[in-house]
C-alpha cells in the first residue's frame, strides 16, 4: 500500500530480462545504425585474417628459416687438396681456386683445370654457406700454406670469385708473409657497371627480395620459387594448361634435389654476399694494393682469362673489365697478361677444359714465371 504524497512503487515485472535487453540495445554505441551488425561481422571476420597469417608465418619460420639458420650457423669456409704440384719448379707455390655466384664449392672447376698443377699445388676454396669473410680465408690460405711448406700463392678467381681473389690477395700481399705471385681473373666483373643489365637487374631484385621477407636469406622455399621462375621458359607454353605437366615435374624434381637437398649448392644469403662483393666495387682499390711491391714481395702478376668475342658471355661485359683492369695494372710498366679465348662462354672451364688448360700451359705458365724471375724483388730473394 502507497503512502500518501509517494510514488505507486515499480512492479517486478520492469527489471525482468526483456526490458533489460532492451535499454542495453539503446544505449548501445551505433544502435539507431541499421548496418551495424553487418560491420562488426566484417570486422570480426577480417580480425582473423591477421591471426591466419600469423600462423602460416609462425610456421614458415619453424620448419622452413630455423632449421636452415641452424644449419648454416654450423658452415665454415675450407680448402681442399685436389692435385700437388707438377714438378719440383712449382713445390714452393699452392693455387688457390675460387668460383663464382651462386656455386659453394670449387673442387669440380679446380679438377677440370689439371694444367694448374704446372703452377703449384692446387686447392680448391669451399666458402662458408653463410656468407663471405676475405679475412678469415686469407688466414685459412696461410695456415694450409705453411703446414705445406708454400710460402708463394697463385689465386684464380672465376667470374665472381676473382673478385673474391683480389681482396684475399690484398690481404695476403699487404698483412701476411705470404708472396702472392700471381692473381688469374676468369671474365670477372671489376665492378657492377661491368656486368650486363639483365643480369645486374636479377642481382638486385634479390637483394631487394633479401631484404624484404624476413628469413629470406635462409629461406628454402624462396629459393625453390626463385630456381622454379628461372626454368619457367622450359615448361611454359603447350599443354592442355599454358604448361607442360610433365616438364614442369621435371624442373620441380631437379631444382629439389639439386638446389634445395644438395649440401653443396649455395645458400641464399651466400648469394646475396656474392653479388654485395661486386656491388661494393673494391676491386679496384685492392688492384691498386696489388700494383706495388710491399715489405720486400714483389707486385703479383694480374692475369684476365676473356672471350676473343666479348658477346660470348652474356653475364660479363668483358671489355669494360679489360680496360678497367690495363688502366689499373696495364701498360709500360705494368704487370698484366689478357688472354682471349675462341671457344669459351661466361667462366666455363667445365664445359670448355681443353680451351682453358692450353691458354695456362701455354701463355699463362710462363707468363707467371716470366714475372717473377724478371722482378728486381724477387730476383735478389734467396732460393729465387
Amino acid at each position: 500500500m502507497a503512502l500518501p504524497g509517494y510514488p505507486r512503487p515499480s512492479t517486478a515485472t520492469e527489471y525482468d530480462d526483456r526490458r533489460r535487453e532492451s535499454r542495453l540495445r539503446e544505449t548501445r554505441l551505433g544502435h539507431d545504425r541499421a548496418d551495424w551488425r553487418r560491420t562488426r561481422l566484417i570486422l570480426l571476420r577480417g580480425s582473423l585474417i591477421p591471426l591466419l597469417l600469423i600462423g602460416v608465418f609462425a610456421q614458415y619460420l619453424a620448419w622452413d628459416v630455423m632449421p636452415e639458420r641452424t644449419r648454416l650457423a654450423r658452415t665454415e669456409p675450407a680448402v681442399t687438396s685436389i692435385a700437388g704440384p707438377a714438378g719440383p719448379q712449382a713445390a714452393d707455390t699452392a693455387v688457390f681456386d675460387l668460383v663464382g655466384l651462386g656455386v659453394l664449392d670449387a673442387g669440380d672447376t679446380a679438377r677440370a683445370l689439371p694444367a694448374l698443377s704446372r703452377l703449384g699445388s692446387v686447392w680448391a676454396v669451399r666458402y662458408d654457406n653463410a656468407g663471405i669473410d676475405t679475412k678469415v680465408i686469407a688466414d685459412l690460405i696461410v695456415k694450409v700454406t705453411e703446414a705445406a711448406k708454400a710460402p708463394n700463392v697463385i689465386l684464380t678467381g672465376h667470374s665472381m670469385g676473382g673478385v673474391i681473389a683480389l681482396e684475399i690477395a690484398k690481404h695476403l700481399h699487404t698483412g701476411s708473409d705470404r708472396r702472392v705471385l700471381a692473381v688469374i681473373l676468369d671474365c670477372t666483373p671489376v665492378d657492377l657497371h661491368a656486368v650486363r643489365r639483365e643480369a645486374r637487374d636479377q642481382g638486385e631484385e634479390m637483394m631487394r627480395w633479401t631484404g624484404w621477407i624476413p628469413g629470406a636469406r635462409e629461406s628454402r622455399l624462396l629459393r625453390f620459387t626463385v630456381e622454379m621462375y628461372a626454368r619457367h621458359e622450359s615448361f611454359m607454353g603447350g599443354g592442355r594448361y599454358g604448361f607442360r605437366a610433365d616438364r614442369l615435374r621435371e624442373a620441380a624434381n631437379n631444382v629439389w634435389h639439386d638446389k634445395i637437398l644438395s649440401t653443396d649448392t649455395a645458400s641464399n644469403g651466400l648469394i646475396e654476399a656474392q653479388f654485395k662483393a661486386i656491388v661494393a666495387g673494391g676491386a679496384i682499390d685492392d688492384l691498386q694494393a696489388l700494383a706495388k711491391p710491399v715489405n720486400g714481395k714483389p707486385r703479383p702478376a694480374i692475369v684476365f682469362i676473356r672471350p676473343h668475342d666479348a658477346y660470348r658471355d652474356p653475364i660479363v661485359d668483358v671489355d669494360y673489365s679489360h680496360r678497367v683492369l690495363v688502366e689499373q695494372s696495364g701498360g709500360l710498366n705494368g704487370n698484366l697478361l689478357v688472354v682471349t679465348t675462341r671457344t669459351t662462354a661466361h667462366a666455363n672451364p667445365i664445359q670448355r677444359p681443353e680451351e682453358y688448360n692450353t691458354v695456362i700451359e701455354q701463355q699463362i705458365v710462363p707468363f707467371i714465371r716470366l714475372s717473377q724471375r724478371d722482378s728486381p724483388i724477387a730476383a735478389a730473394s734467396p732460393g729465387r
